[in-house]
C-alpha cells in the first residue's frame, strides 16, 4: 500500500508515514480473542485537505494477530504479551481511536497497552456498526487531564481513593468534559459488594448521571460531555459504562 497523501510506500496497510508524517487510518476496529485478534484499518474522508480524495470503500486492511497459551504458562504474563503485540500494531497506525469487541480480559489489557481514545462496540458486524456510528456522530475530544474535569462544589466522594478512581476512569473519557459530584445521601438500601457505579440515561442535551453506591450511601454525579443530543449521549453512557465495567465497578 502506498500514502495516502505523498504516495510513499508503506510496510503494512495503513501505517503511519514516516516520510510526510501523515496519518493513513483513521480509526482501528479490533475484534479481540483470547487467541486471536483480527484489527481491521478504516480510512475516513478529509473534507478540508485537497490532497485526500473522497474513498469508496474505507477498510484500508486487515492485520491478525495469534497467541498460543501452553499449559504451565504464567497466564498473566502470556496475556499480556498479547496485548503489547496487539498494541504495537496500533501504534504503528496512529488511529484518532480505537473501537474493540470481544474478550473482556483482552480489551482490558490493550486499553492499559495503548494511549488512544478506545471504545467499545458489541455487534455481530463491528466494521459495518463503527463505520454508521463514525457517520453519525462527529464528537468533539476533550484533552483536558481527568483531575481537571472534576470540579462544584461537593468535594467529598463515597468511598475514599475508590470513589475517586471510579470518578477519574469516567473523566478520563476524551468525550466528557467535567464530573460534578452530588451531595451524599446516606438513605439508600445497604450492599455488601462494595462501591459500584453507573452511569445512567442521557438528557436531551447529551449529558449523563453518574450513580456510586458504597454501603447505603448513595451519590449522584452530574456528567457533562461533548455530545448535543440524547442519540449520541447514549452512545457515550454505553462507552463509559463499558469502561466502568473493565474496570471492574459493576
Amino acid at each position: 500500500m502506498e500514502c495516502r497523501h505523498c504516495a510513499s510506500p508503506l510496510e503494512k496497510p495503513g501505517d503511519y508515514c514516516l516520510v510526510c508524517r501523515e496519518r493513513n487510518t483513521d480509526a482501528v476496529v479490533l475484534e479481540a480473542g483470547r487467541e486471536r485478534a483480527t484489527m481491521t484499518m478504516l480510512a475516513g474522508d478529509d473534507d478540508d485537505d485537497p490532497t485526500t480524495a473522497t474513498l469508496d470503500d474505507p477498510v484500508l486492511g486487515e492485520t491478525t494477530i495469534t497467541t498460543t497459551p501452553e499449559d504451565g504458562e504464567n497466564e498473566i504474563v502470556e496475556l499480556r504479551n498479547f496485548a503489547g503485540r496487539i498494541g504495537d500494531e496500533i501504534r504503528r497506525k496512529r488511529p484518532e481511536e480505537v473501537y474493540a469487541g470481544g474478550e473482556r480480559d483482552v480489551i482490558r489489557a490493550v486499553r492499559e497497552d495503548i494511549h488512544f481514545p478506545c471504545y467499545r462496540v458489541d455487534d455481530a458486524a463491528p466494521v459495518e456498526a463503527v463505520l454508521e456510528r463514525r457517520g453519525n456522530r462527529a464528537l468533539d475530544v476533550v484533552q483536558t487531564p481527568p483531575a481537571e474535569k472534576i470540579g462544584g462544589s461537593h468535594t467529598t466522594l463515597i468511598g475514599g481513593r475508590t470513589g475517586m478512581r471510579a470518578i477519574h476512569t469516567v473523566a478520563d473519557h476524551p468525550h466528557v468534559k467535567k464530573v460534578i459530584p452530588g451531595p451524599i445521601d446516606a438513605g439508600g438500601k445497604g450492599s455488601q459488594s462494595g462501591l459500584r457505579a453507573k452511569v445512567t440515561r442521557a438528557d436531551d442535551g447529551g449529558n449523563v448521571r453518574m450513580l456510586l453506591r458504597d454501603g447505603s450511601s448513595v451519590q449522584e454525579n452530574r456528567v457533562v460531555t461533548t455530545a448535543r443530543d440524547r442519540e449520541m449521549g447514549e452512545m457515550i453512557r454505553d462507552d463509559l459504562n463499558e469502561v466502568l465495567t473493565d474496570a471492574e465497578f459493576q
